[in-house]
């Protein structure tokens, strides 16, 4: 099949062209009215549309287009310290200070599979410190930093507040669903969650820390999360594409414990939730101009309730905000499990192959599904 020589952006990219070319042969009207950012890549399907003075789903911004890359107007190409392999990118984060940058040229790939495994470390970015790499600059696929063991407790520990980490593409080493070992574990009779995570798991960037920008960057392959906030405020994840994060039971894109974030410009494809949360008090997430390119486990926007917790509540997060995103797959788009303590608001999002509100998103009380854009051109 062809399909085994394409990379895993072109992928992406093939099944988010394909999901689009399915729903204008099912609806020409919908083609006949789609709005794009001809500025950016004009090969690139649109993602939004204009009713009056309204949009809905996902448009581009003046930094460049979804999903980062070429086209993206905030890219940075050089730094204070340039590094060329895992040894010395470990000594320039030990010696960066805040407001310097650490540069990655983007034909180079760190791999951190050996030292991962022996050493069980993480790269440690300090507080203000922004590591970068200059994808989609000149045409530059931007520097890879990899691990290929199933054990990945992290790659990237957020040391402070205040980091960057830009135009970084960031492989995990699982991109695997393994439905049959869920199966096992919690089907009829089976041993349940000791047996299921006795399979190791692997997770990305994690921080402790708010105000993490991380931008540009191609993030996959991680079991459990790409992006976990545990704690912190002000974290904003935008102009990324996010994917391939499936493990069944885990998989997320970005997922949050006691922490909020904004989440913007991403494409997200094939992951089991793009967005997750704990559902404790004080998390939730702003989640605006993101695609969600047509492949998923399971919904794809998510907030656990106090039932997931076993916690004797019901508090699904604290306040999320859902709108101006793009929902190109059948599955549910937002699931909220529970109530949350402010509100949930799930407004002029596009879900072209859902029929209404009731298909598109299952919550409680507080949260307030109206004004989107359905299927057959219907808004409510």
């Amino acid at each position: 099949m062809a399909l085994k020589n394409f990379n895993r952006r072109q992928f992406v990219t093939a099944a988010s062209l394909g999901s689009l070319a399915a729903l204008s042969s099912i609806n020409p009207a919908i083609s006949a009215e789609f709005n794009s950012a001809p500025e950016f890549d004009k090969k690139e399907k649109p993602t939004w549309k204009k009713i009056g003075n309204e949009i809905y789903g996902a448009k581009a911004d003046k930094n460049g287009p979804i999903g980062g890359g070429k086209g993206y107007s905030k890219g940075i190409t050089s730094g204070d310290y340039t590094v060329d392999s895992l040894e010395s990118l470990i000594d320039a984060l030990s010696k960066a200070k805040a407001g310097q940058v650490v540069f990655i040229p983007g034909d180079k790939i760190i791999d951190m599979t050996t030292f991962i495994y022996i050493d069980k470390i993480m790269l440690k970015i300090p507080q203000g410190v922004t590591l970068a790499s200059d994808r989609g600059y000149n045409g530059s696929a931007g520097a890879q930093i990899t691990s290929d063991g199933l054990d990945t407790p992290g790659m990237i520990s957020i040391e402070g507040p205040d980091v960057r980490i830009s135009g970084i593409r960031l492989q995990g080493p699982n991109s695997k669903r393994y439905l049959d070992h869920h199966k096992r574990a919690f089907g009829p009779g089976g041993p349940g969650h000791t047996y299921y995570y006795k399979f190791p798991t692997s997770r990305g960037i994690i921080s402790k820390f708010g105000n993490l920008e991380i931008d540009n960057c191609e993030i996959s392959a991680f079991a459990n999360a790409g992006v976990s906030l545990q704690k912190g405020t002000g974290n904003h994840i935008h102009h990324n594409l996010i994917h391939q994060c499936q493990y069944n039971g885990l998989g997320y894109g970005v997922s949050h414990d006691e922490a909020s974030s904004t989440i913007e410009f991403n494409q997200f494809n094939e992951n089991r939730h793009s967005l997750a949360g704990t559902g404790k008090p004080g998390c939730g997430y702003i989640a605006r101009n993101n695609v969600e390119m047509g492949i998923s486990l399971s919904h794809n926007f998510d907030m656990h309730g106090g039932r997931d917790r076993k916690d004797n509540t019901t508090i699904a997060g604290t306040t999320m905000e859902m709108y101006n995103n793009t929902f190109l797959g059948p599955q549910r788009a937002v699931v909220i499990r529970g109530v949350p303590q402010d509100k949930c608001e799930v407004h002029h999002n596009w879900m072209p192959t859902h029929k209404d509100a009731a298909s598109a998103v299952k919550a409680e009380e507080k949260t307030y599904t109206t004004n989107n854009l359905y299927a057959d051109g219907k808004v409510s």
